[in-house]
């Protein structure tokens, strides 16, 4: 199957990123139910080691074009930043961090993309519309979390913060080396072999950090496990990369703000978690965010 991006329909492409806003909002309680049982990196490197290979397999399958040599290179950068870095250090994050305040602080990762992508020579350059969306939004959030904003600077926090931060760096520049390093494969395709990519690494680095002592099963923790290996890997980042081909990154990375309502209407469902004013104030500042992104960036 060859990759041929003007002839697929957007509908596709927002499709993908309504995928990423359900699904990778439920990815932060999941990670720290495993995380509080495995030790981070082998957790991580274990999940992406299983999915990227049978994601591979079911594609071959499908008979979709495989990666050149240079599509490979290209794509190991990519797995590297956006999941060995990005993604493993937002769990080895939440060792420190709650689940919901984690969610928090990833809201600043549209600001980290769009400012690094201002730096790319032929990028977009930010406008008006666009910052106003980008500031909208983070203050939707943090209307929603006011009561635990101050939870940020505790000393206990400091290295999970640490983490996140870098965490959204590695993310943000793999997202922005994505966009303008163009693969002759399907962004599904390529999401298989950043998989493995960030598998290899991540579990390079667990066995080297002596992780292999530390596990401690649970139901609980096997769940989750399964639930990040097989959902939000394989559909969840396989529609990232879809989406992040097809439409501008700076509406993509709103997904941000969408994930913690989401975390927070699960709750509310499934948990009967309060859902107050603050929050239903928040909900709306947000989705006029990721309108005025869009509108910024059409």
């Amino acid at each position: 199957m060859q990759f041929r991006p003007e002839n697929d329909s957007n509908f596709k492409a927002y499709l993908a990123w309504v995928t990423i806003c359900v699904i990778w909002g439920t990815t932060y309680l999941a990670i720290k139910i495993g995380v509080t049982d495995l030790p981070p990196f082998l957790f991580a490197g274990f999940r992406w080691i299983i999915a990227g290979p049978l994601f591979l397999l079911i594609l071959v399958l499908r008979k979709y074009k495989l990666p050149s040599f240079s599509d490979i290179k290209h794509l190991a950068v990519v797995g590297t930043l956006l999941l060995g870095f990005g993604n493993g250090l937002v769990v080895v994050g939440e060792q420190w961090l709650p689940s919901g305040l984690t969610s928090l602080l990833i809201t600043t990762l549209p600001f980290w993309i769009v400012g690094l992508e201002s730096f790319v020579p032929k990028g977009p350059k930010l406008n008006s519309t666009i910052i106003l969306g980008l500031l909208s939004g983070l203050i939707g959030v943090a209307i929603i979390f006011s009561e635990n904003l101050t939870d940020i600077w505790k000393t206990d926090y400091f290295p999970g913060v640490v983490s996140l931060l870098i965490a959204m760096f590695a993310w943000g520049s793999g997202t922005v080396y994505s966009k303008y390093n163009k693969v002759t494969v399907h962004p599904i395709m390529g999401a298989a072999v950043q998989m493995i990519i960030a598998g290899i690494l991540q579990l390079t680095l667990g066995f080297s950090l002596g992780e292999w002592g530390k596990f401690n099963f649970t139901v609980e923790s096997l769940y989750a496990f399964g639930y990040l290996t097989f959902v939000a890997s394989i559909f969840g980042y396989g529609s990232y990369m879809y989406a992040i081909s097809r439409l501008p990154i700076s509406f993509v990375s709103t997904y941000t703000y969408i994930n913690p309502v989401i975390a927070l209407t699960l709750g509310w469902i499934v948990l009967n978690e309060t859902i107050n004013f603050e929050i239903i104030i928040g909900m709306i500042v947000i989705f006029i965010g990721v309108t005025l992104v869009k509108r910024g960036a059409d």
